[in-house]
Parts: C-alpha cells; sequence; structure tokens
C-alpha cells in the first residue's frame, strides 16, 4: 500500500501494523515514492546479504595477477536485419 506523509504521520500505528502484517508500505511526497517502511527483520537480513555479497565478490580472485591474452582476430561480421 501507499501512503501519503501526512496520512502516514496521521496513522503511524496502523501503518506501523500493515507493515508488520502486509509487508512493506511506500510512503510518497507530491506523489513520489519517498521512503518504504520494512519490517526490522526483513532489514537486517537484507543488510546480511548484502554483506555477505560483498565479501563473496572481495574474496574472488584478484584478476590483476591472472595472465589474460585476448586475440589478435579481427571482430567478426554480422548481418543485421531489417
Amino acid at each position: 500500500m501507499s501512503w501519503q506523509v501526512q496520512q502516514a504521520k496521521q496513522r503511524f500505528s496502523e501503518l506501523i501494523r500493515r507493515t508488520l502484517e502486509e509487508g512493506p508500505q511506500v510512503v510518497t511526497r507530491h506523489g513520489e515514492e519517498v521512503v518504504v517502511l520494512v519490517p526490522a527483520a526483513e532489514f537486517r537480513s537484507s543488510r546480511e546479504q548484502r554483506a555477505d555479497l560483498a565479501e563473496f565478490l572481495l574474496g574472488g580472485p584478484d584478476f590483476d595477477l591472472l595472465e589474460l591474452e585476448r586475440g589478435l582476430q579481427l571482430p567478426r561480421t554480422a548481418e543485421l536485419q531489417e
């Protein structure tokens, strides 16, 4: 569900309840989405997953140490259909 800022302020308890029961709630200002309210457990989980992905990528091979060579062949031509 989407909430306008004024509506979210006036019905904050309901906003929290619906977030916990229904999932993330979007708050808009002047018709533009400005924030999303999510349950704390979901927020923590997403941050942990992001950290795990960063660790995974940073723990990969050091490509500067790899000896990669590119072939000297010219690129192949492709026929484009209209």
